[in-house]
């Protein structure tokens, strides 16, 4: 049986994770503000709680943490700068640093158990950027990769493994909203494949690097975005 926490696990992409994970090897605890364990992630103190939390839930052990659970909040360049700062470190903190902190606390447990698997969920932003309301989100994500691939290359005789994925536009109520904002027609030219993503393609990819992939593959960061940016 393979223990898994998943954070941001009520909606979307996550909700397309936890459905996806739905097998009978698998015993998944769930974290979103809709359903599953409760976790505030603006609030330092969360990440810690939540990791305790589904230690005791899942008897103890944690074999996959997958990291999706974030923000997608405009912050606009002439906006107060107060506001502006308080945003982006809104952003980093939900975004970046409780994934960070989750990422820590399996780490150090794995490193006592004989290993596990860590799956963060970053973005195309991440290499090729976003909108100029959001260089806290592409902040963030870039991050993320960056924390996935020093743990491959850290930990991997301690039986660790780590990988990133990387959607472009998602059919979630998020992408369908901001696609409508900045004009979808022009959004849709920029992707080859002439769609966005759906949510049950990013899912199988998790999915895959959850139970699948195989480990030299540890420190790949996957793209799922219709060859709307390439590496």
């Amino acid at each position: 049986m393979t223990n898994i926490l998943l954070t941001g696990s009520s909606r979307g992409i996550g909700a397309a994770i936890a459905e996806a994970l739905e097998r009978p090897d698998v015993t998944l605890v769930g974290h979103g503000t809709r359903s599953g364990l409760a976790a505030d992630f603006a609030d330092p103190a969360a990440p810690r709680q939540l990791w305790e939390a589904a230690l005791e839930r899942l008897g103890g052990r944690v074999d996959v943490l997958i990291n999706n659970a974030g923000v997608f909040e405009a912050s606009p360049l002439d906006a107060d700068h107060d506001a502006w700062v308080a945003s982006w470190e809104r952003t980093l903190r939900v975004n970046l640093t409780a994934a960070a902190e989750l990422s820590r606390l399996a780490v150090l447990h794995w490193q006592a158990t004989g290993g596990g698997r860590l799956v963060n969920i970053a973005s195309r932003a991440a290499y090729r950027g976003d909108s100029p309301q959001h260089w806290h989100y592409a902040a963030a994500k870039a991050g993320m990769v960056a924390i996935t691939k020093t743990i491959a290359r850290g930990y991997a005789r301690d039986g660790v493994l780590a990988f990133a994925i990387l959607p472009g536009f998602t059919m979630t109520g998020m992408a369908e909203e901001y696609l409508a904002s900045r004009g979808g027609d022009k959004l849709l030219a920029d992707i080859p494949l002439g769609r966005v993503a759906e949510p049950a393609e990013v899912a199988e990819v998790a999915r895959w690097c959850a139970l699948e992939a195989p480990a030299s593959m540890t420190g790949a960061a996957i793209d799922v975005n219709g060859a709307s940016y390439v590496r």
